[in-house]
């Protein structure tokens, strides 16, 4: 009788567990009664599978069911590993780029901006449908680094409101959004994008003035191998705006100079400006100075300006630096490799960078005890510098002479120094969403100004070199690092006659190659 009873409950429960299945299908508006359903008719299995415990006992103790048990557990098993694998493939995944120029990768500073961010970073793509999938691979890495980073994709012709709210022109703008600051962009490139997430990061205007008057370089000058409009452009990235300064005009720094350069000046400079940059000094200024090696004609000894740096701790010689480890073709354009001297502008800095024509900067003697000059940049063991100048034009070529005073390689070409403020000096204002910083004077030094010229600006780091050092001056440690690079170009570009050659060979010679090998194989087989 009981297991007559335990049988119709089984029926009525397999009938309410399908009934709240087609609930849910048919009628989803009574899910909670589909639920109560489904639960009850549970219940009545169970109970009578425990009234059939018998039965149940006596078939596992046949051979053929300990047999069927054990290959179903063989399967959980490995479902239940299968499962797991991709639960934390989902939440721990790892991605390999394996294309020569990393295209698919992020760069270093833009990986470090993403990982050292502390509140949210909304990026939201404002484009028809069609168009997202343009930024989802690159954005998609940004959401990768940082749990900070949320993304947003924005139908433009959906809706209007919020088209009008972030004031999108176009279609394909990506408005970055950080602590109520916003910018724009309308292309998917990582450059673009990093420095739009630099500007709501660093809102505070940055300016460098380029110092004018005494033959430096011109930022405004786009000749192809002397000019320094790409060096300005690499700086705007960076969210730093630039200007002269004429000294001799002005009779004043401006409050406003983040980086004061002066770049390759070819006469030296007055007292009364001297003056100027000694008290722009002690006011937790910074200043970038690149001198170019003296020459045959001009020599260039500068001796108000020397005597300023010197008080610095910083010694520039008069020399020109000789590299002869064949790492370029023209001996007087050292070269300086991986790995670069303990400092935070080349940490994890693995790339070469190239000077053509350079003088020796080396720490001087007897430097005050705050003022701690370091090389930062050094050429490689088979290089010096050569004091002699006259002997570069000598046909059996230069040979360092350390009697006449050469310095043995590694040869520094770069020097920075950095000093706390005073205690009483008060810290410059600091705006919300930035880091706070204690003030600092901070001085670099480089014994060329060619190297970030438009001709040299694009070899190897040079540019990284330049704009990790304006932005350690400038004290904004979290951009020092590699930036990002313009993928590759992989094209195969061949003349009228290598294109008929390999049109013959991919599409007649190698087919009919293999054509007669099978051919002579089978009259063989015959």
């Amino acid at each position: 009788m009981l297991k007559q009873l335990l049988s119709v409950l089984s029926y009525v429960g397999m009938a309410l567990v399908f009934g709240a299945l087609a609930i849910r299908i048919f009628r989803p508006e009574w899910d909670q009664y589909a639920v109560y359903a489904s639960w009850t008719g549970l219940a009545l299995v169970v109970l009578y599978t425990l009234g059939q415990w018998r039965e149940i006992a006596q078939f596992f103790q046949r051979r053929s069911a300990r047999y069927g048990v054990l290959a179903s557990a063989s399967v959980l098993i490995v479902l239940g590993i299968l499962i797991a694998v991709n639960y934390l493939s989902t939440r721990q995944n790892k991605r390999w780029d394996l294309t020569a120029n990393r295209q698919y990768s992020l760069s270093d500073q833009t990986v470090k901006l993403l990982q050292g961010l502390t509140s949210p970073v909304k990026f939201l793509v404002f484009d028809r449908q069609e168009g997202f999938e343009r930024f989802r691979s690159r954005l998609n890495e940004f959401e990768y680094q940082s749990d900070q980073v949320e993304v947003e994709y924005v139908d433009a012709d959906q809706r209007p409101v919020q088209v009008k709210e972030y004031e999108v022109q176009n279609y394909g703008t990506v408005v970055v959004d950080y602590m109520g600051r916003r910018e724009r962009v309308t292309t998917d490139s990582e450059q673009d994008l990093t420095n739009a997430l630099i500007k709501v990061l660093n809102p505070q205007e940055k300016r460098v003035y380029f110092l004018s008057g005494h033959g430096e370089k011109d930022p405004a000058n786009t000749d192809e191998r002397t000019g320094y409009s790409a060096l300005v452009e690499a700086l705007r990235r960076d969210n730093f705006e630039f200007g002269p300064l004429v000294l001799a005009q002005t009779n004043q720094i401006p409050e406003n100079a983040t980086v004061v350069v002066i770049a390759g000046p070819t006469t030296d400079l007055l007292e009364s400006e001297v003056e100027l940059l000694r008290g722009y000094l002690a006011r937790q200024g910074k200043l970038l100075v690149m001198l170019d090696p003296p020459d045959l004609k001009t020599p260039r000894p500068f001796p108000r300006l020397t005597g300023l740096r010197k008080e610095w701790g910083v010694n520039v010689s008069e020399t020109v630096i000789v590299d002869v480890s064949g790492l370029t073709n023209v001996a007087t354009v050292p070269v300086a490799a991986p790995p670069y001297p303990n400092h935070a502008i080349t940490d994890r800095f693995n790339l070469i960078t190239m000077f053509p024509m350079a003088r020796a900067i080396t720490p001087a003697e007897g430097a005050p005890a705050d003022r701690s000059p370091q090389p930062f940049v050094q050429t490689t063991p088979r290089a010096w510098a050569e004091t002699d100048i006259a002997t570069l034009e000598a046909q059996d070529g230069p040979r360092p002479d350390p009697d006449k005073g050469d310095v043995t390689g590694p040869v520094p070409v770069a020097v920075a120094v950095a000093t706390p403020a005073k205690t009483d000096t008060p810290a410059p204002e600091q705006k919300e969403g930035e880091e706070q910083k204690s003030p600092e004077t901070r001085l670099a030094v480089f014994g060329d100004s060619d190297f970030v010229a438009n001709a040299y600006l694009g070899l190897e780091g040079n540019s990284n070199l330049f704009l990790n050092t304006v932005n350690w001056l400038a004290q904004q440690e979290s951009l020092i690092a590699i930036r990002a690079k313009d993928p590759a170009d992989r094209r195969l570009t061949m003349t009228a006659n290598q294109a008929t050659a390999m049109f013959w060979v991919s599409i007649v010679l190698i087919p009919a190659a293999v054509i007669g090998a099978g051919v002579f194989s089978w009259w063989r087989r015959r």
